[in-house]
């Protein structure tokens, strides 16, 4: 045990790694036979397999009880362990980094729902002007190990003599571990146990839980990477704690809203700011409609109150998004002022009769899913005539939801629409001529006025242009359509909307030879993870698969910036990263510089994109697209852009970055970038994401 006591120095570390391993008859694996707890997101999967058995890289925190002393003192017995579950010195003494902790404990008093801290501090604003109050974490306790890896932590504060024996309490620990000496980071965990002191049932606030969040957020991660559980923050983040700044709640219910809601704050239109602190919401763009709120308030996530946002509508969690509304005065309430919450679900009653009433359902009814709309789906059976030189003919299925066949006459008047769209070939879209058509790599064409149906619903139609003549491989038909819909006619609430049918994509050859679908990069599936329901051009788009037909590498669409698929994801999801860089990605007048992508970073970065299995098909951002068609990038150093140049320039811009892009791209051969960064590369592109 003398060496264990020893500094870890990078040299003792691999020489005692060496020793551990001929000890243990350990094998260094190769790549393709690696069998290890950590995935390819982490820094652990690609470090030496003798460091990796030696540190044991990992955090995981386990609150294993909770007890409250006659004298009012709070003791927490809990374990840090490795991800194995092997025991952890907080000290990091016998094992490889300190772990450092935070304590937290709050209780839910009777007949209230949210919790109240017993450890506060006095925040005051830089002027003196504004003082909060705000929960915070214990600190000067007692620390007492009582195994290997376990602990028990009493804490300094005492309860009072007047605490609730029979309310829900909950412990709350956040910790880290400094593991940057061995090059593996810092490592996060947080863990949260609930209890009830005179014993019985506890009944914690569950009206959303983490798993909600990381949809979209990837890996929940605030305050410096440390507080990952949205169990661990509504024990601070609750009525009682106010930032100093400005004196604002962060309250969660409030802050959350008015976070995701952001530049559609009524008082942000109107002029206005939302901030916490020095940081600024007011540009958050949900990527979703915020009138969703189940997407948040999600049952499936098992959260025992996810209903509550109908069920219990406060003032406070209301007017967090609707913030024009004056509960005091009545403005903008129906001249009705309220002055408590008493009476809220009296006229806001869960579900009405109809949509867009008072009831909180009806009221965030999301008008193109109205549950009233006829629907339009559409299935593509077959191609005919499909041959190079020949005009196709498409054979469909057009019904509404409920299986009822659509003429497709209805459809010929604007908004309401169906046209289909030939592109090919599937090895890479773009760059095809099609007789008489200007756009750039594919033929669209309007097809309700020439479509012919059967009383069946199942329809044909024959494209007007041709299939190039030289035309090879295979090539790809896909449709899109929408209705016009009225909603709640002759009414003063009657609404004018349209929406769009899912977008169906077909396969066939053009030349005898196998058909060979596109390419699959990304899932429209991971999209809707935090969009719901992708839809784009007037709900006419919502499928990756046939997006890319129209966003391919030849097409610019007239604006100033490239448009091929890989570019526009890329730069808009990079949205403010780009801006922070000093350049903008703009389509048309759209200007995506302040788009903040919702995902952390492994340490709590924000806006992190590194993390390409958010959108991306496991592992195919590492295989590269070398030696598809170049890319018209106008706003590229590189202008056209070869293929894999294209896709990773979008957010690598600098001009050392496009420098060595071109340096790995010779006039012959072309790109060279899978020798270093394909999945089995040294910089393998999967590995140089990992843990940032």
């Amino acid at each position: 045990m003398v060496l264990m006591r020893l500094s870890y120095s990078r040299a003792w570390v691999g020489r005692c790694a060496v020793a551990l391993a001929v000890i243990a008859g350990a094998a260094v694996l190769s790549s393709a036979t690696k069998k290890t707890a950590f995935t390819p997101r982490d820094k652990a999967y690609y470090a030496d397999p003798n460091t990796i058995s030696f540190v044991r890289p990992g955090l995981t925190i386990k609150i294993v009880s909770a007890k409250i002393a006659a004298d009012g003192t709070l003791s927490v017995d809990y374990k840090l362990t490795d991800p194995k579950g092997l025991g952890l010195d907080r000290l990091g003494v016998t094992t490889p980094g300190a772990v450092s902790t935070s304590f937290l404990i709050a209780y839910i008093p009777k007949g209230q729902s949210q919790f109240v801290s017993y450890v506060t501090r006095q925040r005051s604003s830089a002027d003196g002007k504004i003082t909060v109050t705000q929960a915070t974490g214990d600190t000067g306790g007692v620390q007492t190990q009582v195994a290997d890896g376990e602990y028990v932590y009493s804490y300094a504060t005492k309860l009072p003599k007047t605490y609730d024996p029979n309310a829900t309490h909950r412990v709350g620990i956040y910790g880290n571990r400094n593991l940057t000496e061995f090059d593996l980071g810092t490592n996060y965990d947080d863990d949260v146990f609930d209890f009830v002191p005179a014993g019985g049932k506890p009944a914690p606030r569950e009206v959303i839980k983490t798993a909600s969040c990381n949809k979209c957020h990837d890996q929940l991660a605030f305050h410096g990477g440390s507080r990952r559980s949205l169990e661990l923050c509504i024990i601070c983040h609750q009525p009682q704690t106010s930032e100093a700044t400005a004196g604002k709640t962060v309250d969660m219910k409030v802050m959350a809203h008015k976070i995701h809601m952001g530049s559609q704050l009524p008082s942000v239109i109107a002029g206005g700011k939302y901030g916490i602190g020095s940081t600024d919401w007011s540009t958050v763009v949900l990527p979703s409609d915020p009138r969703r709120c189940a997407e948040c308030h999600d049952a499936s996530t098992g959260a025992a109150q996810a209903g509550a946002w109908y069920t219990n509508p406060t003032r406070a969690a209301c007017g967090a998004c609707h913030d024009d509304v004056n509960f005091a005065t009545g403005d903008k309430h129906v001249n009705l002022p309220q002055v408590d919450d008493s009476q809220c679900a009296q006229c806001h009653i869960p579900q009405g009769e109809l949509e867009f009433d008072a009831s909180i359902k009806g009221a965030h009814v999301v008008p193109q899913e109205s549950a009233t709309a006829p629907g339009i789906v559409i299935n593509l059976l077959k191609v005919d005539n499909g041959g190079a030189g020949k005009t196709p003919t498409i054979t469909f299925t057009l019904k509404d939801s409920a299986g009822k066949p659509i003429d497709p006459a209805t459809l010929v008047t604007s908004p309401n629409k169906i046209s289909f769209v030939l592109v090919g070939p599937t090895k890479d879209y773009g760059y095809t001529t099609f007789t008489g058509v200007t756009t750039p790599g594919y033929n669209s064409e309007a097809a309700a006025a020439l479509s012919k149906c059967g009383q069946d619903g199942t329809c044909t139609y024959t494209f007007v242009h041709p299939i190039p003549a030289d035309a090879k491989g295979s090539f790809a038909i896909g449709v899109e359509a929408r209705r016009a819909l009225v909603l709640l006619p002759g009414t003063v609430k009657q609404i004018s909307t349209q929406y769009g049918a899912d977008n169906k994509v077909i396969y066939f050859s053009v030349d005898g030879s196998p058909v060979v679908k596109r390419r699959q990069v990304v899932d429209t599936a991971k999209c809707n993870q935090c969009h719901v329901r992708l839809s784009l051009h007037g709900e006419n788009r919502n499928n990756a698969e046939y997006c890319v037909f129209c966003h391919n590498p030849s097409n610019t669409s007239g604006t100033v910036s490239g448009i091929n698929f890989a570019i526009m994801v890329h730069s808009i999801h990079f949205g403010n990263n780009l801006a922070a860089a000093g350049t903008t990605y703009k389509i048309g007048t759209a200007d995506f510089s302040g788009v903040r992508y919702p995902a952390f970073s492994l340490t709590g970065r924000p806006n992190d994109t590194t993390n390409c299995e958010m959108c991306h098909i496991t592992g195919t951002e590492a295989v590269f697209p070398i030696g598809l068609n170049m890319v018209k990038a106008p706003n590229y150093l590189m202008d056209p852009a070869p293929a894999t140049t294209a896709a990773c320039a979008a957010c690598h811009t600098t001009k050392s970055n496009m420098s060595h892009m071109a340096a790995q791209t010779d006039p012959k051969f072309g790109e060279s970038c899978d020798v270093c960064h394909d999945a089995n590369g040294a910089y393998s592109v999967i590995k140089e994401h990992a843990g940032k």
